[in-house]
Order: C-alpha cells, then sequence, then structure tokens
C-alpha cells in the first residue's frame, strides 16, 4: 500500500480494522509525522522555517500566508490540507486521517482539537475505526478549547465560540456554542463588528 491509496480509502469513509493492512499503515505514517512534530516543537522556528516543516508534515506545500503558532501536534498530517490566510494558535492537535480542510481564512484559537476518526461502539471491535472529514469554509473563527467532531462542517464566516464541541453542521454566518454548539444568532458581514460591549467593559 501507498500513501495515495492509503488516503483514498480514508476519504471514502470506509471503516479502518484493528490490526488490518490499513491499520499497519496508518502507524508508519504515525511514525514519520511524530518525528516532524517534535522538530517543529522542540525549539525556536521562524515563521518561515514553520511553514516549511508543517508542510512536510502535511505532504504539500503552504502558501506563504500561512501562520502557526507551536507547539502543534498531528498524528497523521498527511490528510490536512489549509487555504490562504490560515492561522492556528498553539498548542492544536489535528486527528486527521478522515480528512482535515481549512478554508481560506479560517482561525483556529488555542487547544482546538479536530478530530475526525471514531471508534466502533462494540467492545470486541474496539480498535476498529471510521473516518469523516471536518471542512471548514472560508473565513472562519473558531475559539479557544473548542472540539470539532468527525463528519462536520463548518461554513463561511461562522463563529464558534471557545469551549464549545461541535456534533453537526454549522451554517454559514452565524455565531454558535456550547456543549453542543448550538447555534446562537446570525452575522451580517455588512453590519457586524466586534461588541462594543467588549471594548467598553470596566476594568
Amino acid at each position: 500500500m501507498d500513501l495515495q491509496e492509503y488516503l483514498a480509502r480514508m476519504n471514502s469513509g470506509e471503516p479502518v480494522e484493528g490490526g488490518g493492512e490499513m491499520h499497519r499503515f496508518m502507524r508508519e505514517i504515525n511514525e514519520v509525522t511524530m518525528r516532524l512534530t517534535c522538530e517543529l516543537n522542540a525549539k525556536y522556528h521562524t515563521g518561515e522555517e514553520i511553514r516549511e516543516i508543517f508542510s512536510k508534515i502535511i505532504g504539500k506545500p503552504v502558501d506563504k500566508s500561512f501562520r502557526l503558532f507551536p507547539p502543534f501536534y498531528t498524528n497523521c498530517g498527511k490528510n490536512t490540507t489549509v487555504g490562504k490566510g490560515v492561522f492556528i494558535n498553539t498548542g492544536c492537535h489535528f486527528q486527521d486521517q478522515g480528512g482535515i480542510t481549512l478554508g481560506d481564512g479560517t482561525f483556529l484559537g488555542n487547544n482546538v482539537v479536530l478530530t475526525t476518526m471514531n471508534h466502533d461502539f462494540d467492545p470486541e471491535k474496539r480498535s476498529t475505526t471510521y473516518p469523516a472529514p471536518i471542512v471548514t469554509g472560508k473565513n472562519v473563527w473558531i475559539g479557544s478549547s473548542v472540539t470539532v467532531v468527525p463528519g462536520v462542517h463548518i461554513g463561511d464566516g461562522a463563529i464558534i465560540g471557545a469551549g464549545s464541541v461541535v456534533t453537526k453542521d454549522i451554517p454559514p454566518y452565524t455565531i454558535a456554542a456550547g456543549v453542543p454548539a448550538r447555534v446562537i444568532r446570525k452575522i451580517d458581514p455588512k453590519t457586524d463588528h466586534y461588541p462594543s460591549t467588549y471594548k467598553n467593559r470596566k476594568k
């Protein structure tokens, strides 16, 4: 099995049987990726160096507008795609075997977790996993300590409140928050700005 075959099968959503060929290949990728993330997180790097290492992790080049503040963690990397102007803050975790796509201008706060694999509910088959992709549209803002579960799509311009757990699709230009996350209100890109109540809050 090669990487392209592996990714094609993961993107098909087929189950990955514990101990099978796909599972063994996954572990090989894990080893390579862990070495690269250790290199990224072990010392200071310039922005250009970070982009270079991150490109190795995901197996494709990233735009010069991409920014990441280490540490960053992933156990695969090769099924992640990022657009232009993407920003990933410190401490984010990607479990991207099922596919992670971050649209142009997506911002991730500190300690965001994106996970694209579920385990079988049957205890006897618990090592079998089921991949499903996470996709964000353009200009999405995911707040600090948010967890997004497999199969979720977040629409253009949406905002996810800090600490939320996103278990279902979020429509474009909405604010969602909570556990599980629910839409609080819509956003009008032409009139909505940073809330004045935050700027005027008494210290």
